[in-house]
């Protein structure tokens, strides 16, 4: 008789634990998820898939503008909120099944309710206790506010993609990914919005010249972008909700986003009881086999507080998996992961920025490129394309290539195999361009930027 229930249980059905589940049981090994909500996780129910597909939606606005100059006639042009709302949530429900399937068939249980470490091998699911040789945490994170006064009337990105209706006015606060997507979404459909950035501009982290160009490109689209500003309290009134800043200013508006930040969902899983250690912010720490302080405790995906990307938490789920039960021990390279902010215009980056690339290398040689994309030389549209290369000096390799722009993301995943590669700028330089496009200009870029003056 087996010693334990289970040889794995994972916590958490979201994309890194249902991929390690499901690779799991499929190398045959006995395996059960414990999910207090529907399969799926931040990805597929509450962060990229729905957040993309309103974002498919709101660049209809622009689409239907744009083609005028092209000859089109687009006349009484109305946009439903609501119909949107429901057909992403029944794409949403599709892809619910799609998992719930992949589990099954890959002889994974489903133990429905929220699971609690009561000792280093047990998982407590509602009134009954499982055991299990291998324990997997992929709970993943959950959107954090700071404690203000007035920080119960705001929303998240959780209720922002479940609204029935949109407001006339909105605030949003934050200056990060999410913050920058969901002001592009709202204003692209009529919202007055006015992001709130506690940093100089959007995108901290990001490089320079990209945060720049895309604060510019926010502010022609009407967004009010707020920097530099703090928010001290809300208040809720007879028509809105008024937020004092920092130095007393007031903003009135109609609903209140916070995009701030998500913390590690770890808060009353019995993971200290059982012995796992948590860092100050509640994440897990995990050594390169993605072992936790009890060794046959593990973690993947966002709740480690490492790259907080789907990709990652699957290709964490996999080594997991593959490590345990295929005899195929493997790690996770988080070299030159690429990465998308689905903004308007979307970001694609991969690799160093320019700043990062000088405090590793010293000497680098910077290739940018400004332009007009094509096709709004005939819509009219004022918006520009910003394309960049930064390059190790010493060696010639690209150490960070970045983009904002239509197709961005599509194009950066190319120029992403390229650098995992260890391209060298003249291997770039050798490559073909693809004309007329606006990848072409990776591999047309031959002028550096002049050393600014110290």
């Amino acid at each position: 008789m087996p010693k334990y229930d289970y040889d794995l249980i994972t916590i958490g059905a979201g994309s890194g634990g249902v991929r390690a589940s499901r690779l799991s049981g499929g190398y045959g090994a006995r395996v059960a998820v414990v999910e207090e909500d529907r399969v799926g996780g931040t990805c597929v129910l509450r962060g990229c898939i729905p957040k993309k597909l309103l974002i498919y939606g709101a660049h209809y606005a622009e689409h239907l503008e744009d083609a005028i100059n092209y000859g089109w006639s687009v006349e009484d042009a109305t946009h439903d909120w609501a119909k949107l709302i429901d057909n992403k949530n029944t794409e949403l429900d599709r892809l619910n099944g799609i998992y719930l399937r992949i589990l099954r068939d890959n002889n994974v249980d489903i133990l429905d309710g929220r699971g609690v470490l009561t000792d280093p091998h047990t998982v407590q699911v509602g009134d009954k206790s499982y055991t299990a040789e291998n324990i997997l945490v992929a709970v993943g994170g959950w959107p954090s506010t700071p404690d203000i006064p007035g920080i119960e009337h705001v929303i998240s990105s959780n209720e922002a993609l479940e609204l029935r209706e949109l407001p006339k006015r909105m605030v949003i606060v934050g200056g990060g990914y999410i913050a920058v997507e969901f002001a592009g979404i709202f204003a692209a459909l009529g919202v007055e919005v006015t992001e709130v950035v506690r940093a100089d501009t959007v995108l901290r982290g990001f490089d320079e010249d990209i945060r720049v160009a895309l604060d510019d490109e926010l502010k022609k689209r009407g967004i009010n972008l707020m920097s530099d500003t703090v928010i001290r309290s809300i208040e809720k009134t007879s028509d809105g909700y008024t937020l004092r800043c920092a130095g007393n200013e007031m903003i009135e508006t109609d609903l209140v986003m916070y995009a701030t930040g998500r913390a590690p969902n770890t808060k009353g899983l019995g993971l200290e009881e059982a012995g796992v250690t948590l860092a100050d912010n509640g994440s897990i720490p995990v050594d390169e086999w993605n072992r936790s302080s009890v060794p046959h405790i593990y973690a993947v995906g966002d709740v480690t507080d490492r790259i907080q990307l789907t990709p990652v938490a699957i290709q964490e789920g996999r080594a997991v998996a593959e490590t345990l039960y295929n005899d195929n021990p493997i790690k996770t390279d988080y070299e030159n992961v690429p990465s998308a902010v689905f903004s308007t215009p979307p970001i694609g980056t991969v690799g160093l920025t320019e700043d990062q690339a000088r405090e590793k290398y010293g000497e680098v040689d910077v290739y940018i490129s400004r332009f007009k994309p094509l096709v709004h030389t005939l819509s009219g549209r004022d918006e520009r394309t910003l394309m960049k290369l930064v390059v190790d000096t010493k060696s010639q390799r690209v150490a960070g290539a970045h983009m904002m722009g239509m197709d961005a993301p599509e194009i950066i995943q190319g120029v992403a195999i390229a650098l995992k590669c260890g391209a060298t700028k003249a291997q770039f330089d050798a490559t073909i361009g693809i004309h007329p496009s606006a990848a072409e200009e990776f591999v047309t870029m031959r002028d550096k930027r002049p050393e600014k003056a110290e």
